[in-house]
């Protein structure tokens, strides 16, 4: 086991407990996992979590709201249509009210 694994193991324990209707940054998990400069390193995990059915990967977003990850989900939109699912507006792949929608695990774990 590589040491990036366990810390993308890490990642997804942050990422299931996302609540339904809220977005999170790959920066904001990566300082609640005391590794702040590693905000890319969580996008790689969630870019390998789209095989994982119980990793909601389309909840994490960039700090500006952006879908950065949505190439990595099957389908033309579905990471806008998963995240619209669950009441979230996103105009031109931006997510919209951002500061209502974001969930800082920081803060509620």
């Amino acid at each position: 086991m590589k040491e990036s694994d366990n810390f993308f193991e890490r990642v997804y324990k942050v990422a299931r407990l996302i609540p339904l209707g809220k977005v999170t940054s790959y920066g904001a998990i990566a300082t609640y996992l005391g590794a702040a400069r590693s905000a890319r390193m969580v996008g790689w995990a969630m870019n390998k979590a789209h095989n994982l059915e119980d990793v909601p990967a389309h909840r994490v977003v960039n700090r500006k709201g952006l879908l950065t990850g949505k190439h990595h989900f099957d389908g033309t939109n579905l990471m806008q249509q998963l995240l619209e699912n669950e009441g979230i507006v996103v105009i031109e792949n931006q997510i919209q009210d951002l500061e209502k929608v974001f969930w800082n695990p920081s803060e509620e774990l």
